[in-house]
Order: structure tokens, then C-alpha cells, then sequence
């Protein structure tokens, strides 16, 4: 019998059809962009949009200083900078995860990406839920779970389906850890040791 390549059966690694996967043209439309780059471009209009609101009142000088001072503050202000780290975070691993499906061929025939429909960030790191298309599973995203830890630049990352849906999958990015112990504690028996040691030492000298 044929030796078989150890692993997930799934994995594209093994798909005897891959020649024919290499033909498959990457679906774009306006739509489909618009909805990936969302948060950008809603960032992008609102800081725009405040901007001239601001220039037609006053100037375009004073409106620039006011904009500037105002992204400023809400990088000196802890709860909003960890606000808006977060954010970036899950940005970010929204277009990692959109990247490797394109990389992994995790996308259908005629080159359509499943569709990150929503990420927040969580104690740990961020979650995602995913809608697959046709053709696209859980166990899809199950047997590249290594490569989407390293395409988030995570610890771990864990692949979840939905009990009712299964076309709607939830991918947890593990970045940290709650329950590692954040500052070393030292053991009391470290500074019990040379007193214990000392009497042993004289009793041997007296025996002596």
C-alpha cells in the first residue's frame, strides 16, 4: 500500500487537485473591499469629515492643531490607548486571517474568502467570527491551525463551530496568558537554607 502523508487529511497540503486550485482567480469587487477595509474607511471619514466641519468654522490651521491634540490625548490617556490598542489588534486579525485563507486556499472555487463578519478583543486576545462560504468548513480552518497562529502572530489560536450553524465558525487568537504568574516569588526555604546549614557545619567541627 502507498505510504500517506502524516496529518489532517483536510490539509491542502494533501489535496490531489492542487494543479487545478492554482487556475482559481482571486474574486474582488467594490463590495467585498469596502467590507474588509470597513474600519479603516470609517476612521479615515469621520477624522475627515471632523476635520473640515472644524476648518470651515474656524481654519484649516486651528482645525489640523485641534485634530492633532485630540489624537494625542487618546494616545497619552491609558484607558484609551489600551481602547484603541485593542482595536488595532483586532484590525489586524481580521486582515491576517482574510490573508492566510488566501494564502492557505481556504476560499471557494471562484475565489471567494469567507467573510470575517465580526472581531472583538477578549482577556486573552481577540475573537473572530467567520461565515464560510459553500465548499469552506470548520474543519478547514482545524487543519491549518498552526499557520494561523503564525499568520496572527499569536500563542495559540483555537477553532470553534457553531452547534446550530455550521457554517459560522469562531476563531479565538490566544496572544496571552491570564494565569501566568506575572513576578517571581521567592521561596522562604532559599533564606532558611544557610541557617539550616550553619548548625550541621559546627557539629561536624566539634566532632572533630
Amino acid at each position: 500500500m502507498p505510504n500517506h502523508a502524516p496529518g489532517n487529511a483536510r490539509n491542502q497540503r494533501h489535496n490531489p487537485y492542487i494543479l487545478d486550485q492554482l487556475a482559481v482567480s482571486f474574486h474582488r469587487s467594490a463590495a467585498g473591499m469596502a467590507w474588509r477595509w470597513r474600519t479603516e474607511l470609517a476612521t479615515l471619514t469621520a477624522a475627515t469629515l471632523g476635520t473640515l466641519r472644524l476648518a470651515h468654522t474656524l481654519s484649516y490651521l486651528t482645525a489640523g492643531i485641534i485634530t492633532g491634540t485630540v489624537l494625542l490625548a487618546v494616545l497619552a490617556i491609558p484607558a484609551t490607548r489600551r481602547y484603541v490598542t485593542r482595536r488595532f489588534w483586532c484590525v489586524l486579525a481580521r486582515h491576517r486571517i482574510q490573508r492566510l485563507c488566501w494564502e492557505a486556499r481556504l476560499h471557494t472555487r471562484s475565489g471567494r474568502l469567507p467573510l470575517v463578519l465580526w472581531t472583538r478583543p477578549t482577556k486573552v486576545g481577540e475573537r473572530a467570527w467567520v461565515l464560510c462560504r459553500a465548499g469552506i468548513c470548520a474543519e478547514d480552518f482545524e487543519a491549518h491551525i498552526g499557520e494561523l497562529r503564525a499568520a496572527c502572530f499569536a500563542r495559540d489560536a483555537r477553532v470553534t463551530r457553531n452547534i446550530r450553524w455550521s457554517q459560522l465558525v469562531t476563531i479565538d487568537i490566544i496572544r496571552r496568558d491570564t494565569l501566568a504568574a506575572k513576578a517571581a516569588v521567592p521561596s522562604a526555604l532559599l533564606i532558611l537554607r544557610p541557617q539550616a546549614a550553619a548548625p550541621t557545619a559546627t557539629a561536624a567541627d566539634d566532632a572533630a
